[in-house]
């Protein structure tokens, strides 16, 4: 299935296509080729396009240049894919703890398809203006709670808990990640928001 007839079917009509994902084969390295690699690229170039050359600027935060954009653009791009395999990994590992089938396949495509609406969202964003949309990231927790009975053989008592949980490791991951290659980009790119703060003491100097 093609990469947009995919995002059509997880986003419009999650249950039928969480039918049609778990009758495929898939490993996390064919999911990253062939679905995620494209999406997460796409969300890096949008971020260099709205740091690098449209510029942020929401009256306190001033962040601009071929710089920042570099280091935003790939902060997205090399923590979004860190995240999606760290996190699929750990999901898989905490699945005998939910009475859940313990599947590396199943596991990516549920990690994988479930972050569309998120990754989707940082496509869009190229303003300030759009920030609203990144709501339309949320989305992404209720695909995960449908897909568990289908992909993992969640149960119902379990369902709630084992999404909780897993939303919480995707979002540490994701945070953990972020910070990580931060640290990394600073040294070779500079520290975008260093500018900023600087501004910022100057204002309650005054």
């Amino acid at each position: 299935m093609g990469i947009i007839d995919r995002i059509k079917g997880i986003l419009l009509d999650p249950k039928r296509e969480w039918t049609v994902i778990e009758g495929e084969t898939e490993t996390p390295v064919s999911l990253l080729q062939r679905y995620v690699l494209p999406l997460v690229a796409l969300g890096g170039v949008a971020a260099f396009i709205a740091y690098g050359l449209l510029g942020v600027d929401t009256g306190i935060l001033k962040i601009g240049g071929t710089k920042a954009g570099l280091w935003f653009g790939l902060r997205h791009l090399i923590s979004g894919l860190l995240s999606y395999f760290i996190a699929t990994y750990v999901i898989d590992a905490l699945a005998p703890n939910f009475a859940s089938e313990k599947d590396l396949g199943k596991s990516a495509q549920l990690v994988a398809y479930s972050s569309t609406p998120s990754w989707l969202a940082t496509i869009l964003t190229l303003s300030p203006a759009l920030g609203f949309i990144g709501l339309i990231g949320l989305y992404g927790i209720y695909l995960f709670y449908i897909g568990l009975p289908v992909l993992k053989k969640t149960p119902e008592d379990k369902r709630v808990t084992y999404m909780i949980v897993s939303a919480l490791v995707i979002i540490g991951v994701s945070f953990l990640a972020q910070s990580l290659i931060s640290m990394v980009l600073n040294p070779l790119l500079g520290d975008p928001y260093a500018g900023t703060m600087d501004e910022l003491k100057k204002l309650f100097e005054k």
